[in-house]
């Protein structure tokens, strides 16, 4: 499936900031086998200051930032042209769910995608034994991995609402969970809370979900939002598998991924600190368009 998405964020400070230092994870991932980006620029304003560019521990494009001289806004512009490769089906090869501890055990390697960094603790998701019990009391007995992270996703799903103005950004996994409202963050920490409670190597996508507008209406410009998910790893065989509480589906062509971590602190689309007095405030417009595959018309 072919996309061309557009993100504009846009801070504004009450009083100028004369220096800022900012980790940027805006751009689509390029990832072989899953989706590709056919283009992408990413342009900042102001434009004078240093930019950097680096692969994080987790294998996330990083664009660092320094801005030296006063600016009262800061604009991001991300423009992509991204092909999502729709996959297949796969078989259940994963093992059973009360397996799935020796088998992580046996994993040797701990580069970035190794399980054992997303079954312990992280900064935004510590351990919870209420998160643990709720899964432990979603999860059937004698499943395999894969289908107990869906009998999960499943219960969140119908357990959580969502809700806009419940939490924020900073608003701890145990809180939301709590007040069973949030937004697609708090969905994917509390997921993510609840599969490593029962011992489930668990960790955070952030990146763009299509959206649909309402029967007899247009799209409107900048409708769309980031979006957030969760990752799950259900061993060797099957590897990673990707699920979305918000929306109760297993991720599919209609989710472009950007960054993948433990938690949203590694993924953060802007992270840094500013020297500067005051509030601010922030806007962020998304568009995600769906383009006609080529391909189809070569078929035809």
């Amino acid at each position: 499936m072919l996309y061309d998405i557009s993100l504009r964020i846009t801070y504004r400070y009450e009083h100028p900031a004369n220096a800022g230092r900012h980790l940027l994870r805006v751009m689509p991932a390029d990832l072989p086998g899953e989706q590709r980006r056919l283009s992408g620029t990413l342009d900042v304003s102001p434009t004078c200051g240093q930019q950097l560019g680096f692969r994080d521990f987790f294998g996330n494009e990083v664009l660092r930032l320094s801005l030296a001289s006063a600016h009262d806004e800061l604009a991001i512009t991300v423009k992509a042209r991204v092909d999502r490769t729709t996959r297949a089906p796969r078989v259940d090869t994963s093992p059973p769910f009360d397996a799935l501890g020796d088998v992580v055990a046996r994993e040797l390697t701990l580069a970035g995608t190794s399980p054992h960094h997303f079954v312990i603790p992280s900064a935004r998701v510590p351990l919870s034994s209420m998160l643990r019990d709720f899964a432990q009391a979603c999860i059937p007995e004698n499943v395999t991995t894969l289908r107990a992270v869906h009998a999960l996703g499943e219960a969140l799903h119908e357990e959580l609402i969502f809700d806009a103005d419940a939490t924020t950004v900073d608003t701890p996994a145990e809180e939301a969970f709590i007040a069973r409202r949030g937004v697609c963050q708090d969905f994917a920490h509390i997921m993510i809370g609840c599969l490593r409670g029962v011992g489930v190597p668990a960790g955070y996508v952030s990146g763009f979900l299509r959206t649909e507008p309402p029967p007899g209406c247009a799209r409107l410009d900048g409708a769309d939002a980031m979006h957030a998910w969760v990752r799950a790893w259900c061993g060797p065989s099957l590897g990673w598998v990707e699920y979305d509480p918000t929306n109760g589906v297993q991720v599919r062509d209609d989710h472009v991924v950007v960054a993948r971590g433990r938690d949203y602190s590694d993924v953060a689309p802007v992270r840094g600190v500013l020297r500067t007095a005051g509030t601010q405030r922030s806007i962020h417009l998304v568009d995600m368009v769906p383009l006609p595959d080529p391909d189809d018309d070569e078929r035809s």
